[in-house]
């Protein structure tokens, strides 16, 4: 509070200041900030000892005059995209209470939904920001990994975690990534008249609830009336992701790496059962196993340069289902690990092929939040921002999305 009022006393005097100066951002707390312990949503590291320095993101967050409004909860270790957890209580979502916010970044969304934070500092690594900004009708931008470095936060997978932001607008979104990457990109709003929109049928519109369908047939013909020019391509090859990473993935390889000294002692019981299981999963890839998955990567990452190079985005839902009720992914392990696969579908594309994504909001008022995402290649932020900018105000005038 000190911090905000020092910011207000500044700005009534015509001090010049930074855009975040006095502005409340909530944290991950998988990111280490000085003085506190950075638990990761787990009770394994309830004591451990105070971080000794902010991580990189927190500390440019810091230095713009963010206020530190708080730690926010999360899956443990990051490893959901639903955002249970069972040793600090599962955040639910603001317009269901029945409902999840979904994760991993839970409480972040939850934090911004409830105008506690004008943004929430996250993490992903197959879609921890993305849904949950789908289920809480927010934005939730993954930049290009290597725009933020992760340097003090706790990983789950280092090649691919990525750090980015959920708040109420794309606006909101680029100015925090501003901050925290420390570049300017040109994200002046694109034209939406001869915008090249790429979509594909192949495995991302698989099984989507109806409403999810509905709502990104609509977005399709509003691009379209608008003067967008909506190109379906083959893009096959993202069927193989599920045996790809049918032994864990790179999750896993790296997860295990992380935290097999821990698995492999008597604090293994202290780990959510459903997450130590997935980590597990880990143990039993070879090297080989792990160079095979990196081949597989990189193959699939040229298969979407080469189709996706000639547009402006590549467009899809943020999540194939509306937001699942609460009770019976607590019940039921099947079900919570079935939801898990599916919620993480779509927008865990994005991580393995190492693109940038941001997810708006596109459904209609008085239904169940659903996202749109808005996605690039490698570095292609600036593309992605820009059209986000031009849908989003589009989104706001027909389906009263706000912005």
């Amino acid at each position: 509070m000190r911090a905000a009022r020092t910011s207000d006393m500044d700005r009534a005097a015509g001090r010049e200041l930074s855009p975040l100066a006095g502005l409340p951002i909530s944290i991950k707390d998988l990111f280490d900030v000085r003085g506190q312990v950075t638990t990761a949503g787990s009770s394994l590291l309830a004591q451990a000892p105070p971080a000794l320095d902010d991580a990189f993101a927190v500390a440019r967050l810091r230095a713009a005059g963010a206020v530190m409004l708080g730690r926010t909860n999360m899956s443990e270790f990051a490893f959901s995209g639903l955002g249970l957890n069972p040793h600090y209580g599962t955040p639910v979502n603001p317009y269901d209470n029945d409902r999840i916010a979904g994760g991993s970044s839970s409480g972040a969304a939850v934090s911004v939904a409830l105008d506690m934070a004008v943004a929430g500092l996250g993490t992903d690594t197959g879609g921890s920001l993305r849904i949950p900004a789908a289920f809480c009708a927010l934005v939730g931008f993954k930049p290009t990994a290597s725009r933020v470095p992760t340097l003090g936060t706790l990983p789950l997978a280092e090649s691919l975690d990525s750090i980015g932001a959920i708040a109420h607008s794309v606006a909101d979104c680029i100015l925090l990534d501003q901050v925290l990457s420390g570049q300017l990109l040109d994200t002046r709003p694109a034209n939406l008249r001869g915008l090249r929109v790429a979509v594909t049928r192949d495995f991302v519109l698989d099984n989507l609830d109806r409403e999810v369908g509905a709502a990104f047939e609509r977005v399709l013909k509003l691009l379209n009336d608008a003067g967008a020019v909506i190109h379906w391509f083959d893009f096959s090859e993202l069927c193989e992701l599920p045996s790809i990473n049918e032994s864990g993935g790179l999750t896993a390889a790296e997860s295990w790496n992380f935290h097999q000294h821990w698995l492999q002692s008597e604090l293994d019981t202290r780990y959510d059962p459903r997450v130590a299981q997935r980590i597990r999963r880990g143990a039993s890839l070879s090297a080989a196993d792990y160079l095979e998955l990196i081949g597989h990567r990189r193959r699939l990452s040229e298969e979407a340069k080469a189709r996706l190079s000639d547009f402006d985005v590549w467009l899809m839902p943020t999540v194939a289902c509306t937001a699942p009720l609460l009770k019976e992914l607590e019940k039921n392990d099947e079900l919570f690990f079935a939801t898990n696969a599916l919620v993480l579908r779509n927008t865990s594309v994005i991580n393995f092929i190492d693109g940038c994504a941001i997810s708006v909001p596109c459904h209609l008022p008085g239904e169940l939040a659903i996202g749109l995402s808005i996605c690039g290649l490698n570095g292609h932020d600036a593309r992605v921002l820009q059209a986000a900018r031009s849908i989003e105000v589009l989104l706001s005038e027909y389906l009263s999305v706000p912005h």
